[in-house]
Order: structure tokens, then sequence, then C-alpha cells
């Protein structure tokens, strides 16, 4: 019996690595069959051909049959970038999509994204935005990543990079495009929260935080295009920083893609940093960094680097510089191919009535929204509100409804967001979730950009008349998002004051959040009973804040950032190294020093414990891998979902290191008294460390691995693994 168990033993191995070996030889034959296409039609190309197909929208060579490659942003739904085509799914902004800590979540939004894009005819997405927030959200961009932390962001980004483009024999075929992982790199670590503002940090930095995403898009997902951030490196801009773009990105990370310029950067080269004394100039600097395609939006002629009146002349006259246009139009041509565009016709598009607008996506995006919801606080249990218990509510804030603009999209929807067929503001969630049984009086008290308090008598004689009170409140578009930069973060115009005014009725107060950043609510969270974190949650986001305000949905989602109590504490972040008492809780004199809301954190309508962690191996070499495992229990008497989450720190390690790092997640539904089991792995990829020469190395000593609710220590269960 046990010869026959080892004969199907090495059976099943030899076919297995026979499997995965054709597969492989499959994939380099496409690769070699495209190659040689792509040397054979730079060979027939003129100059003017490969420098035209050197920009975003080149249009097709009809000599030679090169095809079009439509483009559009896809970070939380399609979006035609000069275009507000109706009928568009929105999903989540990414930071809410990343505050579900639902990787599968992601990467099916991007799986529906696509099959919108190609129904578009639109191949080529520049998304995800793979930036880790460094604490710092007066930066208008906050809302478009997926968090704080590189482990979380990469989980995120790998989701959304392979649910996009799809993986194996899926990757690039009919129903899926190719991603653009964003910005390359260390784009949020400026100095005054600025977007594009000029970073200086060292490699270190760069290698711990804002390298992780990008590594794992590439290796893991194989993504398909790069594109570079704003800003300098160190005194080196970004689109012309051979050592970031060649060395580690291609070099050492392995990618093979085509790269991408942010919107007018080449040209930048000479008109925000002051490096090159003309575009010419740009574009070369461009070119041998590596970059292959010239994005500008619109295609001014002003702005553009990667053209023929720019550059022919300038290619002629030193013929050796032919290379780098050669080499940038292969990447372009092999991307392409890879896409399948050379093999089929271009789609009519009807723009009225885009296949997109699909009910099951929809669903999907309210299914989203249900997970993505944080809440922040519940003074005696305030929330959910029994709807056969009160007879009125007041819906009060600027924020509370939203009318679809004459032009564009909603801004309640954050940026990069396309048009919808709808928009359900929490007005009309509500309205509809309570029809007949409760009777609804809205006010809207001020507008989000105004200071006057004119409508504040209006809002309080709702607020008196009513049961209770859902007061919605935050940001926009139109005070947050890229270019949309703050000094401080309090909420904008007479919010607080509004605030403040309803407080004081005494009526139950629910604070619902609709905005794109942390802010400093301290008022809120002193004197609001309940407070309801929703960010951006796409075109359904009034239907999901019913559903968890009356407990149809019990919020589950946890916070990717942390809230600051004070824009003078920025950098606020889980992320911190040991500080002066060597305990990372040194204080400021006039004002607590911990986050207001830490990474990690967000309550639920139930309770859950959490028991000892237990380690499957106390002691492992510095090559070996355990487990930890610790149960959860629903001690509460509703079914809701718990995020655990496991830290890790080396002790006493030969480089200062972080307190503690994210290394694993696992979000779990749990019934009344329930306990589940969730167990994560230890080996080199939670445990290593960046030694003194840059290399990943597990050292001996002792790690201490914490798993629990939050970033927070007090939310945290301990054990201690010994490496040797």
């Amino acid at each position: 019996m046990k010869k026959l168990l080892l004969v199907i033993s090495v059976v099943i191995i030899f076919f297995g690595c026979k499997s995965e070996s054709s597969n492989q030889q499959i994939t380099n034959k496409k690769d070699k069959e495209i190659a040689e296409k792509v040397e054979t039609l730079i060979s027939k190309m003129t100059l003017d051909e490969k420098i035209a197909e050197m920009t975003q929208d080149a249009p097709a060579n009809e000599r030679l049959g090169i095809p079009y490659m439509k483009y559009a942003e896809a970070l939380h739904g399609m979006w035609l970038v000069l275009d507000y085509y109706g009928n568009t799914t929105v999903y989540p902004q990414a930071i809410a999509a990343g505050s579900t800590w639902e990787p599968d979540l992601v990467k099916k939004m991007a799986s529906q994204t696509a099959i919108e894009a190609r129904a578009l005819g639109v191949t080529h997405c520049y998304s995800p935005n793979l930036d880790v927030i460094s604490g710092d959200p007066r930066y208008g961009r906050v809302e478009e990543s997926y968090g704080e932390d590189p482990y979380l962001v990469s989980r995120m980004g790998v989701a959304f990079i392979e649910g996009l483009q799809g993986a194996g024999d899926e990757q690039f075929d009919e129903n899926h495009v190719m991603a653009t992982a964003k910005h390359f790199i260390g784009y949020p670590e400026n100095r005054r929260g600025i977007n594009g503002g000029f970073s200086d940090m060292s490699e270190r930095r760069l290698r711990e935080v804002y390298l992780p995403p990008f590594e794992a898009a590439i290796k893991e997902a194989k993504v398909g295009s790069v594109m570079p951030g704003h800003q300098d490196y160190n005194g080196i801009p970004n689109h012309m920083n051979t050592w970031l773009l060649k060395d580690i990105l291609r070099d050492e990370l392995g990618f093979d893609g085509f790269i991408i310029s942010d919107n007018n950067d080449v040209a930048r080269l000479e008109t925000m940093h002051f490096i090159s004394e003309s575009r010419a100039e740009s574009a070369i600097l461009g070119l041998k960094a590596g970059v292959d395609m010239d994005l500008v939006i619109g295609k001014s002629i002003d702005l553009s680097s990667y053209h023929s009146n720019v550059l022919k002349d300038t290619i002629i006259k030193n013929p050796e510089l032919v290379k780098y246009i050669d080499k940038a139009t292969s990447r372009i041509l092999t991307a392409k191919y890879k896409l399948g565009l050379f093999d089929t016709e271009p789609k009519e598009i009807d723009t009225e009535t885009v296949y997109a607008s699909k009910e099951e996506h929809q669903e999907f995006s309210y299914e989203m929204a249900k997970k993505a919801m944080i809440l922040l606080k519940n003074e005696n249990n305030l929330l959910p509100l029994d709807i056969n218990s009160i007879k009125s509510l007041a819906v009060i804030g600027p924020n509370a409804h939203e009318e679809q603009p004459a032009k564009g999209t909603y801004s309640l929807l954050g940026g990069y967001s396309g048009l919808p067929p709808y928009y359900t503001s929490v007005l009309e969630g509500l309205t509809s979730k309570t029809e007949g049984k409760v009777k609804i009086n809205y006010a809207k008290g001020c507008d989000l950009l105004s200071n006057s308090k004119e409508g504040f008598s209006e809002a309080i004689t709702a607020a008196k008349k009513s049961d209770a009170v859902v007061l919605v409140v935050g940001g926009s578009r139109r005070t947050g998002g890229e270019g949309v930069d703050r000094s401080n973060l309090d909420l904008y115009g007479v919010q607080n004051e509004l605030v403040e005014a309803i407080h004081k009725t005494g009526k139950p107060v629910i604070v619902v959040l609709i905005n794109g950043r942390p802010l400093t609510i301290n008022y809120i969270a002193e004197n609001i009973p309940s407070i309801l974190e929703t960010w951006y949650l796409g075109m359904r986001s009034g239907d999901a804040i019913a559903d968890a305000i009356f407990g149809d949905t019990n919020p589950g989602g946890k916070l990717t950032v942390s809230f600051p109590r004070h824009v003078g504490q920025v950098p606020v972040t889980y992320l911190e190294r040991p500080d002066f008492i060597g305990s990372g809780k040194g204080l400021y004199k006039d004002a607590d020093k911990s986050p207001l809301y830490p990474f990690g954190f967000g309550l639920s309508y139930t309770t859950f414990k959490y028991g000892t962690p237990k380690l499957e191996s106390t002691s492992i070499t510095t090559d070996g891998a355990t487990k930890v495992s610790i149960d959860i229990t629903n001690t509460g008497e509703r079914e809701g979902d718990e995020v655990a989450q496991m830290y890790v720190r080396d002790d006493f390690a030969s480089v200062g290191r972080y307190l503690k790092m994210l290394k694993g997640f696992e979000r779990v539904t749990l019934k009344p008294g329930e306990t589940k089991t969730v167990s994560f792995k230890l080996g080199f990829d939670e445990l290593n460390i960046l030694n003194q020469d840059m290399k990943k190395v597990v050292e001996p000593g002792t790690f201490t691995i914490s798993v629990g609710a939050s970033s927070a220590e007090k939310d945290l269960q301990k054990v201690t693994l010994k490496v040797k």
C-alpha cells in the first residue's frame, strides 16, 4: 500500500511539474511570437510613426494596421477622463474599499470595472493608486489610496490588478484590461501636505514603506503599466530618475511593461523642476530614464514632449537616440498585442446606454458599501435605531443630499468618479427605508463651502420636532482630492457650529461623515453619542447608510488611516519608531500625542472577545516558519464582522524598526456566541527586516507577535516567538 501511494505521489508531482512547465513554455512561446511581430513592425515604421505611438491615445496607424489603445481611469469604477458617459457603476472610493479589509471585494469590483471598460472600448486604465498614506491628511489624495500601511495596500493592490487584468490564461483577455500602478514612488511623502510636493527621505523608508505595494504588483499580479509621481526623489525628478525607473523598477523588481508619465510630467522637467531648458531636452531625459509614453490629457501641443515637432529634429541630429525611441515604441506595441488589439475590430460605443450599467454591478457596489462603513462611536447603544419605536427623524446637513449636477458627476462620490445612472443620497436612502413608518424632517442647515448660518434655524426646528437626528457632514470633491490640499483639518465652513447647534437641542444625534480624508472632529467625538464614518460609498451610498442606521447592516469596517486630534500632530500614523524615551509614548507639552482614532479601529453593534494567541511552534530557525492562531468569540446578541489584525516586531535587531508592522489580517463573520479560530503564517515574509546593507534578512532573537482588533496597544494580545 505504501509503495502504491509513493508511486501515485511521484506521478502527481511529475505531471504537476510537467503541466507547470508546459504553461510556462506556452507563455514563453507567446512572448517570443509577440516580440518577433513587434520587431517586424518597428523595422517598417518611420520616425514620425514611432513618435506618434508614444502618446496616451495615439490614433490607429492605418498604413501598418496598428490599433488604437483607449485609456480611462478606473479607481472605483469606469471614468473616461474627458467625458462623463452615464450608466457606469461607481463603487466605494479606494479609502472606503480599503476599509472593508477584504481584498476579494476589491478584486471583484475591478473585474466588473474591466467588463465595463471593454464595453466602452477601453483597454488601458490608470489605476490602482498604490501610494501608502504618510499620515498627513492635509494632502488631498488620501481618498485615492487604501491606507497608511504597506502590507494592507499591497494586498488590496494585488487584488485590484488581478481583477482588472485577469490572471493566468485570462490575463488581458476580452473581459480584462491593462492596469497602471501609480505613483512610483513615495508620492505622499511630501513636506507640507502638498500634492506633488518635493520629497526628502531615506532609502530605508522608501523600501520599508513605499516600495512593497509596487513589488507585490509586479511580482505577484504582473501589472502591465507603471506611472511615476509628479515629484522628485531626493532632488531627482521621478520622470528622469534612472535609479528609480531602471535600477529598481526594471532591474531589481523585474518590471517588463511600459512606463507612462503622469499628466504633463515630461514637460514639467522644464516647467516645474527647471532641470531642462527645452521640451526636447525634457523628452530625451524622460526617454533615457525609461518613460515610454507621454500622458498629456487633451493632447495640448504646448505641453507634449513626445511629439515630432519637439523630438524629430533632435533625433535626426543624433541617431544614437533612436534606440530609446525604438525601445519605448516596442513596449507599447507589445502591450497592444498582449491585449489582443491587433486581432479585434474596434467596437461601436453607444454612450447613452452603456452595457456597463448591469444591475449585478450596481448591487455589488451596494454590498461593498455596506462592508466599508466604520462605527467610530456608539454611546449607550444609540445605534441601531428601532424603526418601530420612532415616529420622526430629522435628516440634516450639507452632505445629506445632492442632486445630479448639470455638468460632471456628483461631488459626494469622491474624486475620479464616473457618472452613474443614479446616486442615492442619505436623505433618499432614509426616506425609502422608512416610507410609511417614520416621518422625515429634512433641512440642509448650511452649505459645505459657505460661512452662512442662515439655514440653522430651519435645521434646529427640524431637530426639535423629531425623535432623533441624522446629521450628515464632512467634505466632498470640492474640499478634497487631487490638488485640493488643506492647511487645517477642521470641518469646512460652519459645519462644526451646525453640529453644536443641533447637539444643544438635546435630541439623540447620529453624525454620519461623508468625506475623503481624516478630519479633526474633536467636538463631535466628545459630544455626539454615535458616529459613522462612511467615506464615499459609491452610487448606493444612501441605501447602505440607511441599512446601518436601522440595523439591517452591522458596520464591520476598520480605519486604514489614523485620525489626528489636531493638525499640529501630523503626520499621525501607527508606523512610529521609538522616540525620546524609547517607548513611542513621548508627549507634546500641550496636547495628547495619540490619534483620536487609531489605524485598524472600528466598533460593531455586537462585541467580540479575543483569546490568547498560540504559536504552532514557539521556536523556529531563521529560515523556518510557523503560524499563530487566536480564537475570536462574538459575545453580543447580533451577528457581526470582526477584522483580526496581526502585527510583528523584531524585539532587538541590528537596525531601528517601527514599533510594529501589520503582517496579516482576516475579516470573519460571527453569529452570537460563535467562536472562530483565525490563523496567520509567520515566516520570512512576515519576520524579515532590512539590515544595514539594505538586504532582507531574518535575524535571530525574539519577536513580539500581536493579534487583536486594532493597532492600539490596549486592543492587542501578545505572544513571543523565538528565532534561532
